[in-house]
């Protein structure tokens, strides 16, 4: 019998389950607490159970967990980067980046992706599977308890569109941000997106006050195509409407993202644009100096070009920033390290080893 899942119940649906086994409604939420506060990963570790039950779970369920399998340490600035593997085997992305006010991971929210960005190395195998939402917090629990350190920010921004898996996605900030699991404020999280219209507006009607962040990389629609092929999908003007809409519902500033890619999208008349999409939605600006990948041919603008293009947004009054590269010499970008790898695992496997 295939077991459930239990990291991913909510507290609701866990107490349920328990009272319906003839156990007090209290069970529910002490094994919550020691699955989200405590990080327990088997239920052995529950002395506080009896034996008994604490047998009586394992028959039932299953604590998924994310096993490290390699962790990068940057000399420049003590990012961490790991590769986890799942149940089934399948590798995920996370980072550690730690910042004056506190530590701060980037999670993967599928195995692969199917966006196809050209500038990305997450998206070069395509998409496996969708994560479930207890492997999206094992994440971080692994983290937690590798580090002994507390995470006080969460980005969803490593590998995977989260708005593509949409339903683990609302699961996990639920998880992540319960008072009796890690009490992550919600507007510490920050999610992600391409720029799937649908489930910008969907996610907005959540009520969730967590920072929006929007890949937007160009400017104008003929750019954006060449560089994300959501962008055959969805205007630009239907990403501003969608925009406006998650704010009103939500009072929350959308972040804009905008990968800066030499001679691409980096001129004035897109610094130009930018200002004018920007100041429509009231938008905080993240300039990202590009991080090469060697499969593709896009490479980073000048540190010049780049102050330069942050200069004019800010004297139109812009609010901008410019992502501290983290992690540069340790695969840095989303899905290197995994990519890497994935590959190395295949040439080993052609040469008989």
């Amino acid at each position: 019998m295939e077991k459930t899942d239990i990291n991913s119940l909510y507290i609701e649906e866990l107490t349920e389950a328990v009272t319906g086994m003839g156990l007090p409604k209290y069970r529910g939420g002490q094994i919550y607490g020691r699955l989200h506060q405590k990080l327990a990963t088997s239920f052995s570790e529950m002395t506080e159970l009896p034996e008994s039950l604490r047998q009586q779970l394992s028959d039932i369920y299953e604590i998924k967990t994310a096993e490290k399998v390699s962790e990068q340490v940057s000399k420049l600035d003590g990012t961490r980067k790991y590769l986890f593997a799942m149940g089934d085997g399948s590798l995920v992305e996370s980072v550690l980046m730690k910042y004056h006010h506190g530590n701060s991971v980037c999670i993967s929210s599928q195995v692969g992706c199917r966006m196809g960005c050209r500038f990305c190395a997450s998206t070069l195998d395509g998409l496996t599977r969708n994560l479930t939402a207890s492997e999206m917090l094992g994440q971080i629990y692994s983290i937690v308890k590798l580090t002994g350190e507390r995470v006080s920010n969460i980005v969803v921004m490593g590998t995977g569109e989260p708005m593509d898996n949409y339903d683990n996605l609302i699961r996990f900030i639920k998880h992540i941000s319960h008072e009796k699991g890690l009490n992550i404020s919600k507007r510490n999280i920050t999610v992600s997106t391409c720029g799937i219209v649908p489930k910008m507006r969907a996610f907005a009607d959540e009520g969730l006050p967590v920072t929006l962040a929007l890949s937007l990389h160009s400017v104008t629609d003929e750019k954006r195509r060449q560089l994300m092929p959501v962008a055959n999908s969805y205007s630009i003007e239907e990403l501003m409407s969608a925009c406006e809409y998650y704010f009103e519902k939500t009072g929350r500033r959308i972040t804009f993202e905008y990968s800066l890619v030499r001679d691409v999208n980096d001129t004035d008349p897109d610094a130009e644009g930018l200002i004018r999409l920007a100041g429509r939605v009231g938008a905080h600006v993240n300039l990202i100096p590009v991080n090469p990948i060697k499969e593709r041919e896009y490479r980073e603008t000048a540190a010049p070009r780049v102050l330069a293009f942050k200069n004019k947004l800010e004297k139109s009054g812009i609010n901008v920033t410019i992502r501290r590269e983290m992690g540069r010499d340790i695969d840095g970008a989303c899905g290197q390290l995994r990519k890497r790898t994935m590959d190395e695992r295949g040439s080993r496997r052609g040469q008989g080893a």
